[in-house]
């Protein structure tokens, strides 16, 4: 016999993943702190000029080159890209959910808001 999905229990299912995202997130940008405190720990820094985007995320695979170097901003910014990713995993979770209690309205928002997060960062303008 198939048990019964429960609203309760998409709602703990959501809950843990934006638990995890936020404590996953939080672990890898502290990562890439030590590692980027203990490389530059001990340099001044020069605030007379800006520098603007660092050299390795000019290139086409920086941010994932310079996680495979062990460079600890690309640590960082990949620890701030899954605090971005948690909340759309939650809508994708909701989505999901929906689906499974056949509440195809809440399926048809939940696709809506999706659209809109991804063209949003897909533009790169901000509403």
């Amino acid at each position: 016999m198939i048990k019964k999905f429960k609203d309760a229990d998409m709602q703990l299912v959501i809950g843990w993943v934006l638990r995890i995202g936020v404590f996953l997130s939080m672990s890898v940008v502290f990562l890439g702190g030590i590692i980027y405190l203990y490389r530059h720990g001990h340099e001044l820094p020069g605030h007379t000029t800006f520098t603007g985007i660092p050299a390795f995320l000019q290139t086409g695979g920086g941010i994932i080159d310079g996680i495979i170097n062990m460079r600890g901003r690309a640590i960082i910014q990949l620890g701030i890209i899954l605090l971005i990713a948690t909340p759309i995993a939650r809508v994708l979770f909701s989505a999901v959910g929906f689906v499974l209690e056949k509440d195809y309205l809440y399926v048809g928002i939940s696709i809506l808001v999706l659209a809109i997060i991804v063209a949003s960062m897909l533009s790169g303008h901000a509403g």
